[in-house]
């Protein structure tokens, strides 16, 4: 061999040495003690990283999407009104919801929910792995997690998103019940048909509460969380239908399997076909004021309004259903449907608004607000920018029985008193001089306070009001319901012709409070509010003595005189005690009949609204001339309280007095008790308070009633009475006047 060959054989021997020596510390490496310990190194490696991660990951509060809900407003009998917020949701305690309707989610979703981790870690990893390849949603993961990623993540599909629903699943596991879970889960997963939560979906699947599903129902719900757009039966194919049956059949036969329902029940159950879908209500019409008077109780009542608009709350009203309709119809068939506010520029002024109240309850059973929420965002029912005008003197007199107040020479103030009715009589006793003219500048000479109230006669409720003291009839006033701080509440004597302001909803009150013989009514329009089980305390409605009954049920028998004799004729009703007092403002700018029966008070305003909320004249509307208390106001009531009374019997007030229009007359004097001369003096009560000057006799002032005029009267008060309405009330006294009605 020589020397090259030699060379050439070291060469290739070193070259296989070199590659022996490598190929024998690759295979030192890769024994199988050295693979167990680099999988227990990364397993180690992994424990530690999950270690870090579930430190640094803490709960986070829940998502915007979770917490937007839907507030839920209800009529007074449960039925849906209106909803408000752009997510549909209404969440409830799973003590609302029945035990099988619960399992039916667990069934569906969870089997082992009670008694697992709060994580399926083979559905995580398989969810981890897709998520990475791009695959997209992938099932396997528990109630937990579905929870997790609803109320406290978002939606999106990364490897991070995951990693943190599995750390947060573990600790929200082992901080809260199943029970919390579950029910945080039931009311944070979307249904389909725009509902978020079981609630939401009981009423657009099958139009009910979520106390009142069935298994059946329940276990539709469940299974359409799966795939809601697929899986609704309204919406679904041939495929999809077959899916959810399917998926239904599968929930309730993991209940038996669980033994959550037995195999007869089973066998028994039949597929309720969910209801079609319907749009949801919102604010258009009269549900928006309906809405925000009651958002403004709440907020009185001390809920907070961060908390109230970020939703949940079911609130249920006092409205009644056939007592609205009937109150919008009334103001439609009686004002509107007479308007053309294309051709009559004041047609287009006038505003209505209107509250009727449950004297017995307090609360508000029927209110018009305007012409819709949408269209005249000021609510009619709410808005003190009016003046009530004489709707305000039987308040005058029931300060006057309630401090048992005395004229000028000291006769005692009752319905029989008489005052000087001499239009524009300067007021004796004030300190600002007043001498108020009554509608056409009429005069009535000596003239009852009876007589005065059904004729509302400006001259003698002023001298009433400063012989009872403007302080104490502003405090009467204040206590049965109106606004202290109302504009124009001053105290002088100009106060007794009502130029405060005041609002139908004050008015209702005021007159509800009278009604419910002098115990307070504060008018409500929520009955009942909740989110969850959170429950605010709400102020009764009926609270406290305003005034003592013996007054108030003295001004209820008075004001049944303005209805009979007086200029509230339009409201009187066959057989139905009705007491009421109308009120026309200075320049005709708002018009008003606040009356009641002894189950139902309404007030009734009308006002004069320009443009930019000024207040402008109501001469004119519908074409005709002045408009009076007892005209457009009044026939609103007449025909509203005829159709909400209907079906009723008729009712009498329940009086605890000895004076007024409602009580009999004392019986005429036989021919024994002739000795009395019939010019002798009249009683205390009856004499004169001040002596007129060149007036009518007191007999025939009093029988004397004001003439309709189409004009403004130069300030103040400015009521006519009008006709009755054939379609709603009676004529003459076929049913027998109101006075002699009640003792």
């Amino acid at each position: 061999m020589g020397r090259a060959e030699e060379r050439r054989a070291r060469q290739k021997s070193a070259r296989r040495a070199k590659r022996a020596a490598k190929s024998g510390g690759i295979r030192r490496f890769f024994t199988w003690k050295w693979l167990l310990g680099y999988v227990l190194g990364l397993a180690a490696l992994l424990v530690g990283a999950f270690f870090v991660l579930y430190l640094l990951v803490e709960v986070p509060p829940a998502n915007a999407a979770a917490k937007a809900e839907a507030n839920i407003y209800k009529y007074s009998d449960g039925t849906i009104m209106a909803k408000t917020g752009d997510v549909n949701r209404e969440s409830v305690p799973l003590s609302k919801i029945p035990k099988k309707v619960q399992h039916t989610f667990v069934a569906a979703e969870n089997k082992d929910f009670y008694g697992d981790s709060g994580v399926s870690f083979t559905g995580t990893a398989r969810g981890l792995i897709n998520t990475a390849l791009g695959r997209g949603k992938q099932g396997g993961s528990t109630i937990t997690q579905q929870y997790v990623k609803n109320y406290y993540l978002s939606q999106e599909q990364t490897v991070s998103r995951k990693l943190k629903e599995l750390v947060i699943s573990l600790k929200v596991d082992q901080q809260k019940s199943k029970d919390y879970i579950l029910a945080g889960y039931i009311n944070t997963s979307y249904y389909g048909r725009g509902a978020y939560g079981i609630q939401a979906a009981a009423r657009a699947y099958y139009n009910k509460d979520v106390e009142d599903l069935s298994v059946e129902q329940g276990a539709y719900l469940a299974s359409v969380l799966q795939a809601p757009s697929q899986y609704d039966w309204s919406a679904a194919g041939p495929k999809g239908k077959r899916l959810v049956k399917a998926r239904w059949n599968y929930v309730l036969d993991n209940m038996v399997e669980k033994d959550w329902l037995s195999r007869s029940e089973r066998e028994g159950m039949k597929f309720d076909v969910p209801i079609e879908p319907r749009p949801i209500p919102g604010l258009d019409g009269q549900a928006g004021y309906f809405i925000e008077a009651a958002k403004k109780e709440l907020y009185k009542a001390g809920v907070s309004e961060n908390e109230f608009e970020a939703g949940g709350w079911t609130i249920t009203l006092n409205i009644d259903r056939k007592k609205q309709k009937a109150l919008e119809k009334a103001v439609r068939t009686e004002l509107t449907d007479k308007l053309d506010p294309k051709n009559r520029k004041v047609d287009k002024d006038a505003q209505v608004g209107a509250v009727s109240v449950d004297p017995e309850s307090g609360g508000i059973v029927a209110m018009y607000g305007g012409a819709g929420y949408t269209e005249h965002w000021t609510n009619n029912a709410t808005r003190s920018d009016y003046q009530p005008a004489s709707t305000f003197k039987p308040l005058i007199l029931a300060s006057a029985l309630e401090n048992g107040s005395t004229t000028q020479d000291g006769t005692p103030i009752t319905s029989s008193t008489l005052y000087d009715g001499t239009s524009r009589r300067p007021v004796k006793g004030s300190d600002t001089a007043f001498a108020p003219p009554n509608e056409d500048n009429k005069s009535y000479g000596p003239i009852s306070v009876q007589k005065a109230m059904n004729n509302s006669v400006n001259s003698v409720f002023a001298q009433m009001a400063v012989d009872v003291g403007l302080d104490k009839v502003k405090s009467t006033a204040i206590d049965l319901g109106m606004d202290k701080e109302a504009g124009g509440f001053d105290v002088r004597p100009a106060m007794s012709l009502g130029v405060m302001g005041a609002s139908p909803r004050d008015m209702a009150g005021v007159y509800a409070t009278l009604d419910n013989h002098g115990k307070k009514v504060t008018p409500a329009i929520v009955k009942s509010a909740e989110k969850g089980d959170e429950r605010p305390e709400l102020p009764d409605p009926t609270n406290g003595q305003a005034i003592s009954r013996g007054a108030a049920d003295s001004v209820t028998s008075v004001l049944t005189g303005v209805v009979d004799d007086g200029t509230g004729q339009a409201v009187r009703q066959q057989g139905q005690a009705v007491a009421g007092k109308t009120g026309t403002s200075d320049d005709n700018k708002s018009a008003w009949f606040s009356g009641y029966t002894p189950d139902l008070v309404t007030s009734v305003g009308m006002f004069g609204e320009g443009e930019k909320g000024k207040q402008v004249s109501l001469k004119g509307t519908a074409g005709g001339g002045r408009v009076n208390g007892g005209d457009f106001p009044a026939r609103i009531w007449a025909a509203y309280t005829q159709s909400a009374l209907s079906g009723e019997k008729a009712s009498k007030f329940d009086l605890d007095t000895d004076m007024g229009a409602a009580v009999k007359p004392p019986a005429p004097p036989s021919s024994s008790d002739t000795s009395e001369s019939p010019s002798s003096s009249p009683s205390a009560s009856e004499s004169a308070s001040e002596s007129p000057s060149s007036s009518p006799s007191a007999s025939e002032s009093a029988s004397e009633s004001p003439s309709a005029s189409s004009s403004a009267s130069p300030s103040g008060d400015a009521d006519s009475p009008s006709p009755p309405d054939p379609s709603s009330s009676a004529s003459g006294d076929d049913d027998g006047i109101l006075r002699r009605q009640q003792q």
